[in-house]
């Protein structure tokens, strides 16, 4: 009984030890993000991409339409095998329609992805040597889970001036 309760003081004043000696802060990523002038061409990039994909799903319905109205002006002419051939080539482009779209947003989500993972990786770069410089063991990003933030430990302002970005003011 003895030795466990000897074991737990020794863990609990090694944990405190452990803690004393961490330094925690605190980095709102989203709001550096939105400050960053590269962001712009970002958003120029996502917006050109996907007029991009809107001009191809344009070209692809002008083409369904023209497909449908020939059908539709010389089926009487049509013998039963090019009606079905003519169907399902109408078919076939419908379907490819529907899926183009589907796919757009997960196409124009992924080059957004693509476009802004250089941006994050900045400021990673600039977060990991103010962390160095200034001694903190542990950095988190900020969301709605923080109840209570002292303003000290937070690393956001810091991390921008690193980047030479301009500090708003507030």
């Amino acid at each position: 009984m003895k030795k466990l309760s000897i074991l737990s003081v020794i863990a609990i004043i090694f944990s405190i030890q452990l803690n004393a000696q961490s330094k925690v802060g605190t980095v709102d990523v989203e709001y550096i993000i939105s400050n960053m002038p590269e962001l712009e061409q970002v958003r120029t990039d996502v917006t050109s991409y996907n007029d991009g994909l809107e001009s191809q799903s344009k070209l692809k319905i002008n083409t369904f339409q023209t497909l449908v109205d020939s059908y539709q002006q010389n089926e009487s002419t049509y013998t039963e095998a090019i009606k079905k051939e003519k169907q399902s080539e109408i078919i076939a482009l419908e379907n490819d329609i529907k899926q183009f779209q589907q796919n757009s947003n997960k196409l124009i989500q992924l080059k957004q992805d693509e476009l802004i993972q250089p941006l994050y990786q900045i400021i990673g770069d600039a977060l990991n040597a103010v962390s160095k410089e200034e001694k903190f063991t542990q950095v988190f990003t900020i969301n709605n889970n923080i109840v209570y933030l002292d303003p000290k430990m937070d690393l956001t302002v810091k991390v921008m001036k690193k980047m030479g970005l301009p500090i708003p003011k507030e």
